[in-house]
């Protein structure tokens, strides 16, 4: 339903164009409850702004505070806000599966609950939709974070940008906007490991950036940490690309090349000068650098390996307890 009965004059809508049978926003929740009615009240401008069916759905990620009392309170209070509650902490990228897959309209939108993502801001990314993309990422103006949190961010899009097979992967962020019809691409998707924007790369190649603030979190510590990002680039590369195979590959060949040189040059020192490269110190570095090579090839073997482990299990990326909404 609408949320709420005003409409605007005097210029055309170009949201309502995009737009006709309105928008979902979906925030993976976890440990916010002193955030949230904060959210809610920053959203609700927005909403009013938007003049169409709109829906807010907050997924909380096993929580250890009182974010799904929060949650169910506001969903009591407001026709328009939904709750889901995870069985346990499963990861961002799982959730936001989950809120995607209860998304009742045209086009999703999804942000983080720290309010580091404005909701001010959803407008920028649903105006550049009209210019032909199916998916908008509102690239931060400035980085708030720290410098090793900056570097991780990094490294996980670069490790993103391989996987996605996209220039603009380096301007992916958790602030999207996309049509809610490319979730088709992905609709039997059950792998434990979760990764929605090589996911929406599955239904479209049209990728779009938008320039949008990046404010201050307000209260607590992001969950995002340093490792975390880490495993997550991991998961990425190794669970939605071969490129861990093709370096593995390149090394072998690499040190293939390498221990003919050597044989080589053994062979031309004996025929030269009658004698071999004298040292055990000179066999035991060769030997472990080989080595070194072949457990490190073995290691990323090991890691598709386990992939195919949980597949086969039919591991699901989420499981959840319990929904949360007005009738």
């Amino acid at each position: 339903m609408a949320v709420t009965d005003e409409i605007q004059t005097g210029k055309e809508d170009v949201v309502t164009r995009i737009l006709p049978s309105g928008l979902s926003v979906v925030v993976p929740v976890y440990n916010s409850a002193g955030i949230l009615p904060n959210l809610v009240e920053r959203v609700l401008p927005v909403a009013n702004s938007l003049n169409m069916p709109f829906e807010l759905i907050l997924v909380n990620d096993g929580s250890s505070d009182s974010s799904w009392n929060v949650i169910r309170g506001v969903a009591a209070k407001h026709s328009w806000i939904h709750g889901i509650c995870m069985m346990r902490n499963y990861g961002q990228h799982n959730v936001l599966l989950a809120g995607l897959r209860l998304a009742r309209y045209a086009v999703t939108v999804t942000l983080d609950d720290d309010l580091q993502h404005p909701p001010e801001e959803i407008p920028k990314l649903i105006e550049k939709l009209c210019d032909g993309f199916d998916v908008v990422y509102g690239s931060p103006q400035r980085e708030t974070h720290g410098f090793l949190r900056n570097v991780a961010s990094a490294v996980t899009k670069i490790a993103l940008q391989s996987a996605m097979g996209v220039e603009s992967a380096r301007n992916v962020s958790a602030f999207r906007a996309f049509k809610t019809d490319l979730r088709r691409a992905f609709d039997t998707y059950q792998s434990p490991f979760v990764s929605l924007d090589v996911l929406l790369t599955w239904g479209t190649t049209k990728f779009g950036t938008v320039q949008v603030r990046h404010d201050e979190r307000q209260e607590g510590q992001s969950a995002y940490t340093v490792g975390k990002l880490i495993r997550h680039a991991l998961n990425m590369m190794t669970g939605f690309s071969v490129v861990p195979l093709q370096i593995a590959s390149i090394i072998g060949f690499v040190f293939s090349l390498g221990g003919l040189g050597i044989l080589w040059y053994v062979l031309l020192r004996f025929a030269l000068y009658g004698s071999t490269v004298a040292g055990f110190p000179f066999l035991a570095s060769i030997i472990a650098i080989f080595s070194g090579a072949q457990l490190f090839a073995l290691g990323i073997l090991g890691e598709y390996l386990a992939r195919m482990h949980f597949r086969l299990m039919d591991r699901p990326p989420y499981a959840i307890r319990a929904i949360s909404q007005t009738k």
